[in-house]
């Protein structure tokens, strides 16, 4: 019997999703699933490239296709070469999805925007991988003029505290060192619940009633959206690691609001000095778009400067992606190569920044964790290579850095 084959795109929430799929999946035979993201044209692309292949591969597998850009547009899916089965964001995350007769059914993609919880799941094992992710969130209820996520993920809706430290607990109790919270809109978690909380006042609680997690971690997160519960963590906990990756887009105030985003570039970069303020060694990151409709020249030197000027390190540039039926779809556009020249440009100033930083972090020492022999990241994510010797896969070490070279830090034993 073949184990099924699971192809991920996107997100880290969706290597969550695709867990759980392999644990519903697991006594099917001969199954390919893709796993689809819908966030730029470019992670569709590769998607589709990946079905032709699998079908040319394996001309007898089935395959079956789901996720974000499944959700919103089932019947383009559907109609690509070998796919059997097309399912939406909330069906494939139920076992009975995943059953031999439901798998006859070419289609099963219910109105997401009607979903109203989040399932919950117990994921224990994420496959070949030392660290492990916990859906808290699902959806998001903002509009941002670029975004076609909410469309395929739909409301925002949260998971309940016990779950969360169910599942965290349980992955502990596997091996796992660290444990990465993610969603489709991280700050938002606890609207829907009662009382609202915050998302700091759930850090605090998985990490009280789960003292045994070594390493708590969050995805990406809205810079207006920090609570003080999250500040506080940075300030006074050690397991709660010293790293942010926020949510920015761009650091030019006119794109920010033709975005409609809920930040300026100066609510950034008070978040950014406040971070550095209590933790002098945090790794910061940053999502950018690049070449959003509109934006001249001059525009972009405003996002370009700010960048350089605030030294994240940790930069994850997008030219952008028209996505039909958002917005910005309808601006005037920036032609699509100037906007690869223009995220070129960004990458460049994030190797810039990238290398000032770890060259910061040389002679400190790090607590590592090993995900190769060889490598791993540090609590700030810095990427750490042992210059000799080798260290079990899963272990947390404590290395000094030594010097830095294109990929990252060298570091030695302490």
């Amino acid at each position: 019997m073949t184990q099924p084959e699971i192809l991920t795109f996107g997100c880290r929430l969706n290597t969550w999703e695709s867990e759980v799929m392999r644990e519903h999946a697991a006594a099917l035979d001969d199954v390919i699933i893709v796993n689809t993201c819908a966030v730029t044209g470019e992670a569709e692309r590769q998607a589709r490239q990946a079905i032709r292949r699998a079908h040319r591969d394996k001309p007898n597998a089935r395959i079956v296709v789901t996720g974000c850009a499944a959700q919103i547009d089932p019947d383009r899916w559907a109609g690509l070469p070998g796919v059997t089965r097309v399912l939406g964001n909330e069906e494939k995350l139920k076992a009975e999805s995943w059953s031999p007769a439901a798998m006859n059914e070419a289609r099963a993609v219910s109105d997401i925007m009607a979903a109203k919880e989040t399932a919950a799941h117990l994921v224990t094992e994420f496959s070949g991988r030392t660290r492990a992710f916990v859906q808290v969130q699902q959806g998001c209820d903002h509009r941002c003029t670029f975004c076609i996520i909410p469309f395929g993920r739909g409301p925002s809706r949260s998971a309940p505290v016990g779950v969360v430290v169910e599942q965290v607990r349980a992955l502990v109790e596997s091996g796992y060192r660290e444990v990465v919270l993610t969603g489709v809109d991280m700050t938002s978690w606890g609207g829907d619940l009662p009382g609202t909380p915050s998302l700091g006042q759930l850090c605090r609680r998985v990490l009280a009633l789960v003292p045994q997690l070594e390493r708590l971690r969050l995805s990406s997160v809205d810079p207006v959206e920090i609570d003080e519960d999250i500040w506080r963590l940075l300030e006074h906990e050690p397991r709660f690691m010293p790293y942010l990756h926020l949510s920015l887009q761009a650091g030019s105030d006119l794109i920010l609001k033709r975005m409609k985003r809920r930040h300026l570039a100066e609510d950034a970069a008070r978040v950014i000095a406040r971070a550095r303020a209590l933790r002098p060694d945090i790794g910061i990151g940053a999502d950018v778009i690049a070449g959003f409709p509109t934006e001249d020249a001059a525009l972009f030197e405003e996002t370009r400067a700010f960048l350089a000027q605030q030294g994240v390190p940790y930069l994850h540039v997008f030219p952008y992606s028209e996505r039909p039926g958002t917005p910005a779809a309808r601006m005037r556009a920036v032609p699509v190569p100037e906007r690869k020249a223009r995220a070129a440009q960004l990458r460049a100033v994030g190797a810039e920044s990238a290398q000032r930083y770890f060259e910061r972090l040389v002679g400190q020492e790090l607590r590592v964790l090993m995900e190769t022999p060889t490598s791993g990241h540090s609590e700030q994510f810095a990427p750490v290579r042992l210059a000799q010797g080798e260290a079990e896969v899963g272990e947390i070490i404590s290395l000094r850095a030594t010097t830095v070279d294109e990929t990252g830090l060298l570091a030695e034993r302490v």
